[in-house]
């Protein structure tokens, strides 16, 4: 028998409590997969992080938002603006990866409708080797990419335009 499939909500990263943040990002398991994630989280690191997710909701109209199953927080991840492209990407607590999938699929549908999106790309550190799910979403590989110091893997995903959706936290 299997549990209840959760429902998913989209936040701000502001009604999560910085706790809650810091113990996600301070897991050692996501530093194998972070190459950018190079120090220890403590309050003030997880206070920036929002300060500097928010500063791209009110630059861009858009930005990373605070995934949550059943109103539990599971992670973070969204859409940020880098130059003229969007990147998407998205950290689970490792508890919740099986989330993933759902997740991004709801967050691609969210692309699709904003004529301001008309491809996503995805940075993944060299460390990532199962990149199946990419693939059968159609991402194709665009090489590599150096972004704050480190490689990363990128990809593209057209996302052509449909109906445009209302804007806000919820997809």
């Amino acid at each position: 028998m299997t549990g209840a499939v959760p429902a998913l909500r989209f936040a701000r990263l502001t009604g999560v409590p910085l706790v809650d943040l810091v113990a996600h990002m301070s897991d050692p398991r996501l530093r194998e997969h972070m190459p950018l994630l190079t120090c220890a989280w403590g309050e003030a690191e997880a206070q920036a992080f929002v300060a500097a997710k928010e500063a791209c909701w009110a630059r861009d109209g858009l930005g990373h938002w605070a995934f949550l199953a059943d109103g539990r927080y599971v992670g973070w991840g969204g859409f940020q603006k880098e130059g003229d492209e969007w990147d998407f990407g998205l950290v689970l607590r490792p508890q919740d990866f099986g989330l993933g999938q759902r997740i991004t699929r709801a967050a691609l549908d969210f692309a699709r409708a904003d004529p301001r999106i008309p491809f996503v790309t995805f940075l993944l550190p060299p460390s990532r080797r199962n990149l199946g799910a990419l693939h059968r979403i159609g991402a194709q590989s665009a090489g590599r990419q150096d972004h704050s110091g480190a490689t990363f893997l990128k990809f593209r995903l057209d996302t052509p335009s449909t109906d445009p959706m209302p804007k806000g936290e919820n997809p």
